[in-house]
C-alpha cells in the first residue's frame, strides 16, 4: 500500500495521500472524500454498495462515466493487490 501511497504524491500537487494514511479527511474536496468513502466501502464490504451511494458520488458532481471509472479502478487495484499478496509478492523499495 506504501506503494500506491507514493504514487498518489507524484500524480498530485498537494499531501493527498499523506491526509488520507493520517485519516484527516476535512482536508479533501467534498468530491475526493465521496469518492474515497466509496473506495473504502466497495473494498472493504462490497455487497453492502447501495444506490444511495452512487446518488451521494452524482451529488458531488460526478458523471456516471467517472463513477463507472472509480469502481472500476477500484476493483482493479483489489484485484490486483490480492493477486500480489496471494502469492507473495515483494515489492521493490
Amino acid at each position: 500500500m506504501h506503494h500506491h501511497g507514493e504514487a498518489l504524491r507524484k500524480l498530485k500537487k498537494n499531501n493527498i495521500a499523506d491526509w488520507i494514511l493520517n485519516k484527516q479527511l476535512h482536508y479533501l474536496s467534498d468530491q475526493d472524500r465521496a469518492i474515497l468513502l466509496y473506495a473504502y466501502k466497495l473494498t472493504t464490504d462490497p455487497g453492502s454498495v447501495e444506490e444511495t451511494d452512487i446518488e451521494t458520488l452524482r451529488d458531488t458532481g460526478l458523471e456516471d462515466r467517472a463513477i463507472l471509472d472509480v469502481c472500476q479502478l477500484t476493483a482493479y487495484f483489489n484485484f490486483v493487490n490480492r493477486m500480489a499478496e496471494g502469492l507473495g509478492v515483494q515489492l521493490e523499495k
